[in-house]
């Protein structure tokens, strides 16, 4: 079985999604940043809860920090990714 890959939802000049990313990359997470006005789908879903960690059907929600991140991908067997 293969372990989803993490998505961050997110849009070009929001504060937040820098946050969130700078976040994921201070933990060596691997990542793709997914920009929800690109994505018809995303966007419907995510345009008010941006930035949202996405690893397959799991998500997180921000506000989010190192604590609860390391939490989430040990929780989905995603450390390490």
């Amino acid at each position: 079985m293969t372990t989803p890959a993490l998505v961050l939802y997110s849009t070009w000049g929001c504060h937040l999604c820098e946050e969130a990313q700078s976040l994921l990359t201070q933990q060596q997470c691997s990542f793709t940043v997914l920009d929800i006005v690109d994505d018809p789908a995303a966007f419907a879903q995510f345009r008010t809860s941006i930035p949202v960690l996405g690893a397959g059907s799991y998500y997180l929600y921000w506000p989010f920090d190192a604590e609860a991140l390391r939490a989430f991908l040990i929780e989905h067997s995603l450390q390490g990714k």
